[in-house]
């Protein structure tokens, strides 16, 4: 099977590399950055020129990109996979897209003839490394069914979760209630600390309590080194909690704890933190308290 992989960056990279190295597939990479193709490369795929160049001739083509307005252009836009994709062919988006981007793109794809799939991964940059993200899938069944042994290549849980959209849509949830949680860790480590318990004795409560989650573990982790290097950024969970609104204003939804980590997120990245780990949404309280929680250990 020839596959075209767009976006091979710090999520697509290594999903596109653990394809190379548990399948024979033939694989052609496009990506910005020289040197995130070069990654690939040194693994066997070869380099395209574009988009177009890259969905010429392949049977499925996946991309791997930050934002929904950075998805539509590559698909639709000048030079991109809508001018040259064959009928026949799969299109698989892997970003954390809006439902009705990947509806909007079915639509003009498919009257070329080429199925779509919205296959969002969940695990972050660690997860990709070993190949053991979650995949969430929405599109036909039987185009799933064509294409679970290479989402097996670089995803450990592998979920089909029906129509068009719904891969987005599961994506979205799971992203919501993870900051959620994320934004009630920081509060909870900031006010114990505050009050004078040492923070890795809070840790040790929290974790073996009704409190402890695995981004409970994620802020902890980072607030005791107050090392903040990008697993996830804090930008691109500002993006997804945006979807999360945008999605709930469509379907008349009532979100009350959402606006409110969206806004907080909104206070990090204005403070200068948007490109730091999702889980420094806790250095908005370590800024109005005037205390860093990893002196406190």
């Amino acid at each position: 099977m020839k596959i075209g992989f767009i976006g091979v960056g710090n999520m697509g990279g290594p999903m596109c590399r653990n394809l190379l190295k548990n399948s024979d597939h033939e694989v052609t990479v496009f990506d910005l950055s020289a040197a995130a193709v070069a990654r690939c490369t040194e693994l066997g795929a070869k380099a395209g020129a574009s988009p177009r160049a890259v969905a010429a001739d392949a049977d499925v083509v996946m991309t791997s990109l930050p934002h929904p307005r950075d998805v539509e252009q590559v698909v639709l836009g000048a030079g991109g996979i809508a001018e040259s994709i064959k009928p026949g062919a799969v299109y698989c988006d892997l970003s954390t897209n809006s439902p009705l981007t990947v509806r909007k793109l079915s639509a003009v794809l498919g009257k070329q003839g080429v199925s779509v799939l919205d296959a969002p991964v969940s695990g972050g940059v660690v997860a990709a490394d070993k190949g053991t993200l979650a995949v969430m899938v929405g599109g036909a069944r039987t185009t799933f069914d064509r294409l679970e042994s290479l989402f097996k290549c670089f995803g450990e849980n592998v979920v089909y979760c029906g129509d068009t959209g719904t891969g987005c849509v599961a994506k979205i949830a799971n992203n919501l209630i993870a900051f959620c949680n994320m934004a009630a860790s920081a509060e909870g480590l900031m006010l114990g600390v505050a009050a004078g318990i040492d923070l890795e004795v809070l840790n040790q409560v929290i974790r073996n309590s009704s409190g402890n989650s695995m981004t409970f573990r994620a802020v902890v982790k980072n607030a005791k080194s107050g090392d903040w290097t990008p697993s996830f950024s804090i930008d691109l969970a500002y993006k997804d909690m945006h979807l999360a609104l945008e999605l709930a204003d469509e379907l008349g939804v009532p979100l009350m704890l959402s606006p409110t980590v969206h806004n907080l997120m909104r206070m990090a990245k204005g403070l200068g933190y948007e490109q730091n780990d999702a889980t420094a949404i806790l250095r908005v309280y370590e800024d109005t308290m005037k205390m860093q929680l990893k002196l406190s250990i």
